[in-house]
């Protein structure tokens, strides 16, 4: 019965491999070999289930004789040099055709199986030997036929004869040795475990040759390899202490504690295992590699372009795609995919695309697109990663050997795409709550800004009113000329502080004097403070003050700093109120320090400080502080809260690198 089945299950699994794509030769030649091996098993399982045994016998070996036919059949297809025409046939496969004709009669005539063989004594002429002999010089010569033409072939056409020769290779020699077997010992077990060596054989070839999955065959026998190490393993460790646990403790302690060690070592010698059989060495650097780039860089220029140069590396190539956006547009690396087009609607559905699965399925318009784009753009392998907010299209071009992309480097790519799809989300929300930042401390300058602008508009519109009555005094045209360019300047030089606190931009490090940017900054908040009657206090001790970090990154941390402090004096009910900010040189650069008389920073929130969502203000994200982390990062620079002393306010510690960052 267990053969039948396998007969069935084989000819299911060539009907379906047919129907997924009816227009691709492997696809079809493999559907002719699945009926062919399918009719085999039916003759097998009626040889030794009926009361014809010896006719049906003959015919299953007739049937067997046409199987390496089939397979030079497959291995013309794989290889691209089929010809479906008479010429093609007679001439390259009439060779063939003879040969297995020979064996048809070999297995009809007495020499096969006398005619005094029986079911209780049987026996086996000089045919069924020669049979044996003469099908394995055909499986020997289509199979070397096939390890020549892997010389000439490259990519998957390369593997897939690899698959194919070695799963062929393997069945053929199984099942000839349990022939032999049978032949010599006349045990029926060898018989009823032809079809088991078929079905696994044969669907794991198939599946390898005609899915969407690329496989290679060297990883494939180094799984069957591995797992059958580990099976053989685990099977002596369970019969060793099985076997003394049997002298010590009843059946059932001892089954529970050989399944406990079975376990335990399978979990060992599998984890061990997996790293000797590493199909991919790089594997485990690219991954530290990716997650080391998501924990460095937050700004999404730096991001992209790292990410860009690990994939190259990964796939040795020289192209490498990273494009991220909404759900309906997705844009990087020159390149512009719309979610609603045709090859954006096929890269959705599938998840991830190569060439040859575009190849291997059947074709739709919109896979047809997809594959136009991977043509263009030179890509061997693109995967897609939908976030919660974000939607990231990572892909890479063909590798230096030419060699496809096969579903083990596949499930990689997808987790690599995983790993920059959350670092890109972070740097896009850091990205926003840092404009919104921006915008907000921007909002709370509005009134100090009003204030200064106010004073030079004031005493312009003064000199404005007298100029009828005094244009023709010498000194007050000089006087008033001279005031309207230093008051014009001085709003022009308020205004350009607005406006490169709050236009976006991508920080750059360069060597700056941080006094003079201190002291141009603390105006902006100056008037706030003392409109809040609060003191400022400025003690800058660094000596030289030369540093390098970016003049607007340090404006804004600077400045949230000072707006945080000025809140927390405003809170506290104290009598001394003041801000005071200082600076001074450490082994590690310039230190800058903002402290406060506040009230100080609770042991609870202490640890989180720098997090995002942070607050004790009724009012307001909790971002300030997280931002102004992030941007010193990017800066190479640090900044840290001193520990909390009764009857102090807080005190914020800023230091600049006096070095450049290393590269």
């Amino acid at each position: 019965m267990l053969t039948l089945i396998a007969a069935v299950i084989v000819a299911v699994v060539g009907s379906l491999i047919f129907w997924s794509n009816p227009a691709r030769p492997e696809n079809r030649v493999s559907f002719s070999c699945s009926l062919h091996l399918s009719a085999w098993l039916i003759t097998l399982y009626l040889a030794t289930a009926s009361v014809g045994a010896v006719f049906w016998l003959r015919t299953a070996c007739a049937i067997s004789a046409w199987v390496p036919f089939h397979y030079w059949l497959v291995k013309e297809n794989i290889a691209g040099t089929f010809r479906f025409s008479w010429s093609y046939l007679l001439g390259r496969a009439g060779g063939w055709i003879v040969s297995a004709s020979v064996l048809v009669f070999i297995c009809y005539s007495d020499s096969f199986i006398p005619a005094h063989s029986t079911p209780l004594v049987r026996i086996r002429g000089w045919g069924y030997y020669a049979y044996i002999i003469l099908i394995s010089c055909m499986y020997a010569y289509v199979f070397g036929n096939a390890y020549r033409a892997l010389s000439r072939l490259t990519g998957v056409r390369r593997l897939e004869l690899q698959v194919w020769l070695g799963g062929g290779c393997s069945m053929a020699v199984v099942i000839l040795a349990l022939m032999g077997l049978n032949a010599i010992t006349h045990q029926r077990i060898y018989i009823l475990l032809q079809p088991i060596v078929i079905l696994g054989f044969y669907a794991g070839m198939i599946f390898a040759i005609t899915t969407y999955r690329i496989l290679d065959a060297r990883q494939i026998l180094l799984l069957v390899i591995e797992k059958s190490l580990l099976v053989s393993l685990c099977a002596l460790v369970a019969f060793a202490v099985k076997l003394g646990m049997d002298f010590m403790l009843p059946g059932p302690f001892a089954l529970l504690i050989t399944t406990a060690v079975v376990l335990w070592f399978a979990a060992i010698i599998g984890g061990k295992l997996d790293r000797i059989f590493d199909f991919f060495p790089q594997a485990g650097t690219v991954r530290l590699a990716a997650f080391a780039v998501a924990q460095r860089e937050t700004r999404l220029g730096n991001l992209e372009q790292a990410f860009s140069s690990i994939l190259k590396g990964w796939g040795q190539t020289d192209r490498a795609i990273v494009l991220s956006g909404q759900k309906d547009l997705w844009i990087g690396s020159g390149i512009e995919l719309s979610g609603d087009s045709p090859a954006g609607v096929a890269l959705r559905q599938l998840r991830w695309v190569t060439p040859e699965r575009i190849m291997r399925e059947r074709l739709t318009p919109e896979r047809d697109a997809l594959g136009r784009f991977l043509s263009v753009h030179e890509l061997g392998l693109v995967v897609i990663e939908d976030g919660p907010s974000l939607t990231l299209v990572v892909g890479v071009g063909v590798g230096a050997s030419r060699r496809p992309y096969t579903f083990p480097q596949v499930t990689l790519l997808l987790e690599l795409a995983s790993i920059i799809e959350n670092a890109l989300e972070r740097a896009h929300f850091s990205a926003k709550v840092q404009h919104a930042e921006q915008l907000a401390t921007v909002g709370l300058l509005g009134a100090s800004l009003a204030h200064e602008i106010r004073n030079p508009l004031v005493s312009i519109k003064t000199f404005v009113q007298l100029l009828p009555t005094h244009h023709h005094d010498p000194k007050f045209r000089e006087k008033f000329f001279s005031l309207i360019g230093d008051e014009v300047a001085r709003i022009d030089q308020l205004t350009q502080q607005l406006l490169d606190l709050a236009a976006p931009r991508t920080y750059e490090t360069k060597l700056i004097e941080l006094h003079p940017l201190l002291r141009s900054s603390l105006e902006l908040v100056a008037t706030k403070a003392v409109h809040r009657d609060i003191q400022f206090v400025t003690e800058f001790g660094a000596s030289p003050d030369r540093a390098y970090t970016d003049a607007s990154a340090a404006k804004q941390v600077m400045l949230n700093l000072c707006f945080n402090a000025i809140q927390a004096v405003e809170l506290h009910q104290g009598r001394q109120r003041w801000v005071k900010i200082s600076t001074r040189n450490t082994p590690n650069g310039i230190e800058m320090a903002v402290a406060d008389s506040g009230s100080g920073i609770s042991a609870e929130i202490r640890p989180k400080l720098f997090q995002p969502f942070q607050t004790t203000k009724s009012s307001g994200f909790g971002l300030g502080l997280a931002i102004c982390s992030d941007i010193l990062a990017n800066l190479n620079a640090t900044i840290s809260v001193d520990p909390l002393q009764p009857g102090y306010g807080a005190v914020f510690r800023v230091t600049f690198p006096c070095q450049p960052l290393s590269s």
